[in-house]
């Protein structure tokens, strides 16, 4: 009798035991699915997360590019502080940040037709039409002027003169130093095409023609160190001219000298993604009344004179 108490004891203890592994099973199991089921609910929170940031961000990087206008333009421009000058009236009156790379005309037209930038304004007609007529801009817009010149040692043999023919021609014939840009921009064809309109088609044969390569500055800094001469827009001239105690203006005035800017939109449709509406607001701001006096003042109280002259109303 006592051994079979004993084996019902046992049984008891037993089912006992394992009722509570069950038990312990199973709330082993709970604990891990409500575990499960928090770390989904917590990853598909961060993701959710994360994918709205991503488009707030996408939504504001887009909202920052509508009001950002990339230019190309030339080194004049801004040797001379012009954008500089214009670059923050422009943001107030606008919103729209006005940012440039200033090289060569030829440099500031060719990255138009890669679409690198919104707009260009350069200074070299030929090349402006060339651009709008095959498609890479919208419309050349004239914004202002001024002219070129040619400078030179003080002491050097060129007198000062209107005629600029007779200057290309005394230092052709007497082998005189020229430096040349040679980086094809405005100022260089510019140059090149006064040689060639005066007949003259052999300067490069000059063993003292240099082609700098380089901009306005520093090729008129050249020019400086081997006492020579050099074309130039009057506007780099006037801002550097202070620091060239040596050197002069030796030829203005020519009817072949003068220096006309425009500004184009670069084309949408080849270039859906360039912002054409902050390049046609620019264009229409420049061309305003209120900003050609700007311009048409810009100079005058440090140079004593203008280092542009606006004219977008003689469309």
């Amino acid at each position: 009798m006592r051994n079979k108490k004993l084996m019902v004891s046992a049984l008891a203890l037993a089912m006992a035991m394992g009722l509570s592994a069950c038990s312990s099973t199973a709330e082993t199991t709970t604990e891990a699915a409500t575990e499960a089921a928090t770390e989904a609910a917590t990853e598909a929170a961060t993701e959710t997360a994360a994918e709205a940031e991503s488009e707030e961000s996408a939504e504001a990087e887009a909202s920052d590019s509508d009001n950002v206008l990339l230019m190309a333009t030339t080194t004049s421009t801004d040797n001379t502080g012009l954008l500089d000058y214009l670059q923050p009236l422009f943001l107030e009156d606008t919103g729209i940040d006005l940012q440039w790379t200033a090289v060569g005309t030829g440099d500031a037209i060719q990255m138009g037709k890669d679409g690198e930038v919104d707009i260009v304004l350069v200074h070299s007609r030929k090349q402006e039409d060339a651009f709008v007529e095959e498609g890479y801009g919208v419309e050349r817009v004239q914004v202002m002027y001024n002219d070129f010149i040619i400078v030179g040692p003080k002491d050097g043999p060129v007198a000062v003169t209107e005629d600029i023919e007779s200057v290309f021609k005394q230092v052709m014939d007497e082998s005189l130093t020229f430096v040349s840009r040679g980086d094809n921009s405005g100022t260089h064809n510019k140059e090149t095409g006064i040689w060639e309109k005066l007949g003259i088609t052999d300067y490069e044969s000059n063993e003292n023609y240099i082609s700098a390569g380089a901009g306005m500055s520093d090729t008129i800094n050249m020019a400086d160190e081997m006492e020579g001469y050099c074309l130039s827009d009057r506007g780099t001239w006037l801002s550097m001219a202070a620091d060239l105690p040596n050197m002069q203006i030796v030829c203005e005035g020519d009817d072949n000298l003068l220096n006309q800017y425009g500004v184009i939109a670069v084309n949408p449709e080849k270039y859906p993604d360039v912002n054409n509406e902050a390049a046609n607001t620019f264009i229409e701001w420049i061309c305003s009344p209120e900003v050609q006096t700007l311009i048409g003042e810009f100079g005058v109280e440090e140079y004593g004179e203008p280092l542009f002259f606006p004219n977008a109303e003689q469309q």
